[in-house]
């Protein structure tokens, strides 16, 4: 198992050229958002590709590429109606039309330039004979949590035409509407963190109990995420043959690990996902995010993804210096600096992207839209992100 970490030096990026912001763009529209705002909108040019995809590649852009986590979502009143009408999450997320409504309400009011799919990492459970359900206010239940050799036979490997045909349908449609204005983004729950929450039987706080099934039980844990390995490559796939330009791949809960541990257990089986899925799709974008990551960033870049995406929690210099020259970085404004005034915002945006430098960087948050941002500091944070120029 590899353990060598790569380290760039700090003149790995002391030449990156830095930006200029200005509001006055000649080239530029401003869009009336629903929350009041504006956010500058480029005049209707036929777009090649999009910049986000552009920017992962290192080829030059006028500014970062923007978008944010969580961008669709119960922040915004749009989906807080959608939500009264569907209360289940699980329908809202599992039916076509409003996965394709719910995805793009954020791409009508603010452009941003990642349009991603609304949908969960626990999607493909069912159709890997794991019932669950996202309860209002509880978060997911596993019905059935996992600990045994005996309940992981029982695992069927996920076959997403089978089992998910909405996700497919759904980021074909938000291709075409989108029309390479943005990239299409998709995204899949890596194998720790899916097994985590099956073996916990949901959200946790300590978890005690894939970490005991790690330590005294090592080969039924493997055989669980070698299943989840072999069903997230292909899921990453799918997503790409029917749409989807770039795949967020999320390990919120692999930095529950040690780094020993998360050589073990997270790292070799996340590298396998990259590797197949870069043998059929050797120009798909693979996006890796884990939430408090900082203790693992080196092992991070060893999986050969081509972005990491940073948590607020790590200086974005600082991050950069750890990657390297090859990776490129997305984030990592705090999802707080969203509560603030908008001088607030617009100078943690500016410190980010000026950290980051113009090579190989989106802005985004370091997490997650928060519940209760104000929709109309949102609008401000695109308006700034779209108004910087480098």
């Amino acid at each position: 198992m590899p353990n060598t970490m790569y380290c760039s030096s700090i003149s790995a990026i002391s030449n990156f050229p830095l930006y200029s912001s200005s509001h006055s763009n000649s080239n530029s529209r401003y869009v009336r958002c629903a929350a009041g705002g504006t956010v500058a909108e480029p005049k209707n040019v036929s777009v090649a590709e999009p910049m986000l995809l552009k920017a992962v590649r290192g080829e030059d852009v006028e500014r970062p590429p923007v978008w944010l986590m969580r961008q669709a979502g119960r922040y915004m009143k749009s989906y807080q109606i959608i939500c009264e009408k569907y209360p289940s999450f699980r329908e809202r997320s599992e039916n076509v039309d409003l996965v394709v409504e719910i995805s793009l309400q954020p791409w009508h009011v603010f452009k941003p330039d990642g349009v991603i799919l609304f949908s969960d990492i626990l999607t493909p459970l069912s159709g890997m004979n794991i019932p669950f359900d996202i309860i209002k206010g509880k978060g997911p239940v596993i019905f059935d949590p996992i600990n045994t050799d005996a309940e992981v036979d029982q695992v069927r490997e996920f076959d997403p035409e089978e089992s998910v045909p909405y996700v497919g349908k759904a980021l074909t449609i938000l291709r075409k509407e989108v029309n390479n204005e943005a990239a299409v983004l998709g995204f899949v729950g890596a194998p720790f963190t899916l097994a985590s929450y099956v073996v916990e039987g949901g959200s946790s706080k300590h978890f005690s109990k894939i970490k005991r099934l790690a330590f005294s039980q090592p080969k039924v844990l493997h055989a669980l995420l070698r299943k989840f390995t072999t069903s997230m490559a292909k899921y990453v796939q799918y997503q790409a043959d029917n749409g989807a330009q770039a795949v967020q791949i999320f390990d919120s809960w692999a930095t529950e690990l040690s780094p020993v541990d998360f050589e073990e257990f997270s790292l070799p089986y996340l590298k396998q996902i990259v590797d197949t899925v870069k043998q059929t799709h050797p120009d798909l974008s693979l996006i890796l995010y884990a939430s408090g990551s900082g203790g693992l960033l080196e092992r991070l870049a060893l999986t050969g993804v081509d972005v990491v995406s940073l948590d607020w929690t790590v200086d974005m210099a600082e991050g950069r210096r750890r990657l390297g020259p090859n990776v490129a970085v997305q984030g990592n404004v705090d999802p707080g600096a969203l509560f603030g005034s908008k001088d607030f915002i617009t100078n943690r945006i500016n410190d980010t992207v000026r950290k980051a430098g113009r090579w190989k960087h989106i802005l985004n948050l370091g997490h997650g839209i928060k519940v209760g941002t104000p929709e109309e500091n949102v609008a401000h944070f695109f308006e700034v992100a779209k108004a910087i120029r480098y």
